[in-house]
């Protein structure tokens, strides 16, 4: 570009490459079109790709320090471990940070299942290894999958895991909070369990898991109350209720559902059937279907609102008071 000249025209934006042009379309018939036209002909994305960046962005922003989201159900079988892993890979494949999901079922948990089995280690012997000074010396204790989501399993023997308590829970965290940004905890089924205290008193958000049923509308908002009455307020009302279609079939009126929902919770999602969760076995993200796949950025997405409100004001002042 010649330089510009006393008297002489002004530079155009294009020549300063100030213009802002449509970014490439990445799938179907638009990219077709702007690829056959050599570029000349750029129609643009198309609405869902650019649902699917604004999802991505909200994914991605930047969280302050470490975020533990605890993840629970009143009952078994509702999908809880399968909604911890889906959104364990969600964070993991489009985050660039690490992503655990530490198994903290007293009861014989099955997250370990739902990943590679890279290790046989336990949350025990992480709890019994007293060299973990480096994020090497962590990672034998975690299988890392596709997504790279790693997988912290529960102790295998029922004996012994009966006996994980509130205090192995918070050793525990002490230190993956030294080496991971987001930390994904699998509850056991019900709230009494002594683990349950740690877990609640150390979390940053709370995901209520049901199933496609009224009656499990009741149990969330027992749940809740439950919550509320013991002193966890915060969680409450930024607590997201998650619907997982586990069978196929299964539907749900999302309206009739959310407003048997008294307590203000923050939002009620869906998972819809997907025959690759359905299987039982290591998850894929890849695998999953694009409405699955969407879901699960969904509840991602809205998790990372709060990552910019996790700093230390009111709610972890409440949040600190349960630690002590």
């Amino acid at each position: 570009m010649a330089a510009w000249e006393p008297g002489g025209s002004l530079p155009t934006n294009d020549e300063l490459g100030l213009v802002r042009r449509r970014p490439a379309p990445q799938h179907g018939w638009r990219k077709l079109i702007q690829r056959a036209s050599l570029g000349t002909i750029n129609p643009g994305e198309s609405q869902r790709d650019i649902s699917r960046k604004t999802l991505t962005d909200r994914v991605k922003q930047p969280v302050r320090g470490d975020y533990s989201v605890a993840v629970l159900s009143m009952k078994g079988g509702v999908g809880k471990t399968t909604v911890t892993v889906g959104l364990g890979a969600t964070f993991a494949s489009l985050r660039g940070d690490r992503v655990i999901a530490f198994d903290a079922n007293p009861d014989f948990g099955t997250l370990g299942q739902r990943g590679p089995a890279e290790t046989r280690s336990t949350v025990r012997d992480l709890l019994l290894d007293n060299n973990v000074s480096r994020y090497s010396d962590i990672r034998r204790h975690t299988s890392q999958a596709s997504s790279r989501l790693e997988i912290l399993a529960s102790e295998r023997d029922p004996a012994v895991s009966d006996r994980f308590s509130e205090v192995d829970y918070r050793g525990a965290l002490g230190i993956l909070r030294r080496f991971y940004n987001i930390i994904l905890t699998d509850c056991g089924t019900g709230l009494v369990h002594s683990t349950m205290a740690g877990i609640l008193g150390e979390a940053d958000a709370l995901v209520i898991v049901a199933a496609p049923a009224m009656d499990a509308a009741r149990s969330g908002l027992a749940t809740l109350d439950w919550l509320h009455y013991h002193g966890y307020t915060r969680l409450v009302s930024e607590a997201i209720i998650v619907v997982d279609c586990a069978r196929p079939g299964a539907r749900l009126d999302f309206d009739q559902f959310a407003s048997s929902v008294h307590s203000p919770v923050h939002a009620v999602l869906g998972i819809p059937f997907d025959r690759h969760l359905a299987e039982g076995s290591e998850v894929s993200f890849d695998l999953l279907s694009g409405k699955t796949r969407q879901a699960f950025m969904e509840l991602a997405a809205t998790i990372s609102d709060g990552f910019g409100t996790a700093g230390f004001g009111a709610d972890e002042l409440g949040k600190a008071g349960h630690r002590a």
